[in-house]
């Protein structure tokens, strides 16, 4: 398939997103650590544990998929083809609501 050189702007925008979903995962991740040295008595040690590893997890699965991310959209933009969808955003969505839900309800539980 031919490729073309796509308007420099969607390029760029395509790189702020990718540098985005690396700054996410550096989030998660320290989330992740934040929440794995809170005091014992703030959280029960699985469920800190639970709570640490799910933010990590999500944390490497951005860091992961930002750039094969990146790199199908720049192919996309070359090709003048659709966009792909955003597969990865509603594990993203519900898995740091949940843990914030989660650990919102361990708070009010514990006072």
């Amino acid at each position: 398939m031919e490729e073309n050189e796509p308007d420099p702007r969607f390029v760029l925008a395509n790189e702020r997103t990718f540098l985005t979903w690396i700054s996410t995962s550096l989030a998660l991740s320290a989330g992740g650590i934040a929440i794995a040295v809170v005091p014992e008595g703030v959280f029960v040690p699985w469920v800190r544990t639970l709570l640490a590893v799910v933010l990590v997890l999500l944390s490497a699965v951005a860091a992961g998929s930002a750039y094969p991310r990146w790199r199908h959209i720049d192919r996309a933009l070359r090709q003048d083809r659709a966009l792909p969808p955003p597969a990865l955003a509603p594990m993203f969505g519900y898995g740091v609501a949940a843990v914030a839900v989660l650990a919102l309800l361990l708070i009010l539980l514990a006072r």
